[in-house]
């Protein structure tokens, strides 16, 4: 089950809860659906009981436990547990999982993809400088992937800049319509336009307007992004490690330019990355060799790495938007690697061993291990890194 699912489902769960009587309220249009914070539980959590405490006129954990069995009732949903003043955490079960890779195996590359940035163009100022030049480039991705478009604009190096500044100058040529006039205005005549007539002559009857005023546009917000220079030149590493290191740390972090990044080692999470996606494919591979297709499937839980590889290929299209948002594609780098770590742990339970034939068991993995295959092929893809079949 997808966040967006999950959302849909708590959403149902107060509709029936204000059918049957127990709450009087408005139910809303979207519940947030977020990883447990602290002191939390399950796989996710929503603090729908305390958005709706004030308008129900009751206390936010009385409408936690109102809500609570609506929500364990639902497909896909295990448990329910009520944590701090009223947050709803949620366990994922009885066939989360095959939805969430029915979802994928639908979607395939645009598994993730939302509209929270619909609509919207962001400029981005950038310094001459190869690692905002990089970042920015992946953030066009990233953005378009939210419905989003993002304009990249240099600032000048002669402009002595403060940083988090705004730059309403940055903004392309003729972008703000504020200040246009209507066609055919005559600058002479609007300068004069409060005089009073002359009692001399008749007054003047306004002819009326052709067109109407052109409406204010609201002026985008400029992001500027100034993340710390690397302290060598990249490029010797190849596009595929260079992007990497400029990527995976934190806009704030010095990044580290080092022939580390070409190791295929296990301590290269860049290769740890790869070689997942690689492993995808080759299951695919020789699971047909014996015969053997995806199906999507519960994993039990005692699977090593199945939960976590469910957790964070659920947990993707909710790091693509904070990506977004943040300007921070870091956020998706490092959830890659946990991906890719969930995968590596699950790969040995996917296939017969020995004289053992495939099963429905075999299959769900299979279909799990797949979509995890698209789903780091399809964040690489964004980070500008290419995804091979073979490593």
């Amino acid at each position: 089950m997808t966040p967006v699912e999950l959302s849909r489902t708590v959403l149902r769960a107060v509709r029936r809860a204000v059918d049957e009587g127990e709450l009087s309220v408005v139910v809303p249009v979207r519940a947030v659906v977020t990883p447990p914070g602290p002191g939390g539980c399950g796989d996710y959590a929503t603090n729908i009981a305390l958005q709706l405490a004030r308008p129900a006129g009751r206390p936010a954990r009385q409408v936690a436990e109102i809500l609570r069995p609506h929500l364990t009732r639902s497909e896909g949903v295990a448990d329910v547990a009520i944590t701090g003043p009223g947050f709803l955490n949620i366990r994922l079960g009885g066939g989360a999982g095959a939805s969430l890779v029915r979802e994928i195996q639908r979607r395939r590359a645009a598994y993730g993809h939302g509209d929270v940035l619909a609509g919207q163009i962001v400029p981005l100022r950038i310094p001459y400088d190869i690692r905002a030049e990089v970042v920015a480039d992946t953030l066009v991705r990233i953005m378009a992937t939210q419905g989003g478009r993002a304009e990249v604009h240099h600032i000048h190096p002669s402009r002595a800049e403060p940083a988090d500044t705004e730059f309403p100058r940055a903004e392309p040529a003729a972008t703000d319509l504020s200040r246009a006039e209507p066609a055919g205005t005559d600058r002479s005549q609007a300068k004069t336009a409060g005089a009073q007539p002359s009692l001399a002559e008749p007054p003047r009857i306004k002819a009326p307007q052709a067109d109407p005023p052109i409406p204010r546009r609201p002026r985008p917000q400029t992001a500027t992004l100034r993340p710390t220079p690397a302290p060598e030149d990249p490029t010797p590493l190849g596009p595929d490690a260079a992007r990497w290191a400029l990527l995976h740390p934190a806009s704030h972090d010095r990044p580290r330019i080092s022939a580390d990044h070409l190791l295929q080692r296990e301590s290269n999470p860049l290769f740890r990355i790869r070689y997942a996606h690689a492993r995808t494919r080759a299951l695919t591979r020789n699971a047909a060799a014996l015969g053997c297709t995806g199906d999507p499937g519960d994993v039990p839980e005692d699977v090593p790495g199945g939960d976590e590889l469910v957790g964070a290929l659920a947990g993707y299209p909710a790091v693509l938007t904070q990506a977004a948002l943040h300007r921070a594609p870091d956020r998706l780098a490092r959830h890659l690697v946990t991906t890719a770590d969930a995968l590596l742990a699950f790969q040995h339970t996917v296939l017969p061993l020995g004289d053992e034939k495939p099963s429905a068991a075999h299959r769900a993995r299979l279909a799990l291990a797949e979509a995890a295959g698209t789903v780091l092929a399809g964040g690489l893809s964004l980070l500008g890194i290419s995804a091979p079949d073979y490593l």
